[in-house]
């Protein structure tokens, strides 16, 4: 395609085609009274979203920097709504390769949704080289429409260009929700003696690419059926439902583990808090495909991109933990936090200190 902004026609064809605003109609899983009412929708010219709280919005929406400390991914605008307040999260990711935009969305839920928001839309940016085609545009709107229609939201508006800067397709997604500020959650609320708990399983997105983007090479190694099923950790990269659950169960704390894998996302919920941490590396819940094809590839598992699992911090690990297995996810204690400065893993006898968030382990790949 030719460089610049798109025609109207691919505009209509292949982006405004593929969306469907019907997703939303009022979120059901909000309360009445905190209903969001969409008053733009994606159109040509349409360059930001709006959305209606049906209480007090006419006052208009009072837009402030809220301060991010270490491990929180949330930009916090000011209350509105009597107590409500907007949350927009942002994720951006290339799409190199076989890339999936649905990453981009399910990272900028994720990191929503570790507030303890709810969301009601995404806003999506598009940029794509010269060397991209209509219809791989095509597809990837519909990819995006697709997690969309599952989380219950709608794509709000956003860009599409095709420019000369990048050599790759490049999606950023604002995810866009509310949340009673009373019930906020943050990543930095850890106290000492709290239970350190770990979602579903590590390094689930991170599999699912590798399995995607290497399948031929992972084939002389292993059958189809284990192949395609890591590939299909990509339908698990949500954290919606344990989240919700734990947002209503006592969590104190809840930090996505998204880049630099579950030692990253540990080392920034204590650094955030100013707690020490004590984890059993043993009890860090990983699925068996994921530790053979980063045993193939020579890669960490517990430093790989984990979009799908999520670290909180409870007061009570096992009643939290009863709560989220009983509404259908999975969760598991790990350890605790510490009045000490020293974040340690434990492997048996072994003590060693957890480092700093390093480079994520896909990077190896590129």
């Amino acid at each position: 395609m030719k460089a610049g902004k798109l025609s109207e026609s691919v505009l209509k064809r292949s982006v405004l085609k593929q969306l469907h605003t019907d997703h939303v109609a009022g979120n059901a899983t909000l309360d009445e009274t905190m209903a969001t009412h969409i008053v733009t929708k994606p159109q040509i010219g349409a360059d930001y979203a709006a959305a209606q709280l049906n209480r007090k919005c006419a006052g208009g929406i009072d837009v402030q920097a809220g301060k991010s400390p270490a491990g929180v991914d949330i930009h916090m605008p000011d209350s509105v709504a009597e107590g409500t307040s907007v949350v927009s999260a942002m994720a951006t990711r290339c799409l190199g390769g076989s890339m999936n935009p649905m990453l981009s969305v399910y990272a900028a839920l994720n990191n929503l949704y570790c507030s303890g928001a709810e969301a009601y839309g995404v806003m999506v940016n598009l940029l794509l080289p010269t060397s991209a085609n209509e219809n791989e545009l095509r597809k990837w709107v519909k990819m995006i429409d697709t997690v969309c229609a599952k989380e219950g939201i709608a794509v709000l508006g956003g860009h599409t260009e095709v420019v000369r800067a990048v050599n790759e397709p490049v999606v950023t997604v604002t995810a866009l929700g509310t949340v009673a500020e009373e019930k906020r959650i943050g990543a930095g609320t850890v106290k000492p003696g709290m239970d350190i708990l770990i979602t579903k399983q590590i390094a689930l997105e991170g599999t699912a690419i590798l399995a995607t983007q290497h399948e031929q090479e992972l084939s002389g190694r292993y059958a189809a059926p284990f192949i395609d099923r890591a590939k299909r950790f990509i339908d698990y990269l949500s954290i919606r439902s344990e989240a919700a659950v734990a947002a209503k169960s006592g969590v104190a704390a809840m930090h996505d583990i998204s880049e630099g894998g579950v030692f990253g996302a540990l080392w920034e919920m204590g650094q955030s808090s100013g707690v020490g941490l004590e984890i059993d590396l043993k009890k860090i819940p990983i699925r068996q495909e994921t530790v053979e094809i980063c045993e193939f590839f020579d890669l960490n598992p517990y430093k790989l991109v984990s979009g799908g699992a999520a670290v909180m911090a409870a007061e009570d690990g096992n009643a939290l933990v009863h709560a989220i297995r009983l509404a259908g996810g999975d969760a598991t204690i790990v350890g605790k936090a510490t009045d000490s400065n020293d974040r340690v893993l434990i492997n048996g006898d072994e003590r060693r200190f957890l480092e700093t968030t390093q480079t994520d382990e896909l990077w190896k790949q590129w």
